[in-house]
């Protein structure tokens, strides 16, 4: 008896989620990175691909702003992901809700502060919120799970 082939259809099953404490220091944005990019790759979306590597940059852009500007000291920052109808959401929370991002115009000689443009430019639609069940804020990000 043989066992028919399985297809595989990019893009994971409705309602899919994924939630992870990571400390709020360089090293936790980095594993925050590593652990989306896996889940990525798990959902169906395999390394390389589009949707995969737009969702890894910006996780990788989100921890990082939120460990540089919205660390406080003994707090851990969020990162959630959820899969529905064809689309990613990316949010990362941290504990400084008095300090929302801004997208705006990098100096020309500064080494920083184009990281949200690169979101921006990136996402489908993004923005930010109060965190929900704690101090702090939210930025979110949404991808199209369709290949760009």
């Amino acid at each position: 008896m043989t066992t028919p082939p399985h297809s595989i259809t990019p893009g994971p099953s409705p309602e899919t989620g994924f939630t992870l404490r990571f400390t709020a220091t360089p090293r936790g944005a980095r594993l925050a990175r590593r652990l989306a990019s896996q889940q990525m790759d798990a959902w169906g979306w395999p390394y390389g691909t589009p949707v995969h590597d737009t969702v890894e940059l910006l996780v990788a852009e989100l921890a990082a702003n939120a460990v540089t500007h919205g660390r406080v000291p003994g707090r851990d920052a969020e990162l959630r992901l959820s899969a529905e109808a064809g689309r990613v959401r990316v949010e990362v929370s941290d504990t400084r809700g008095e300090r929302l991002p801004v997208a705006g115009a990098a100096p020309a000689d500064g080494d920083g502060g184009r990281g949200l443009l690169l979101v921006a430019a990136l996402a489908k639609e993004w923005g930010t919120a109060p965190r929900t069940g704690a101090p702090g804020k939210t930025v979110w990000a949404v991808v199209s799970g369709e290949a760009r």
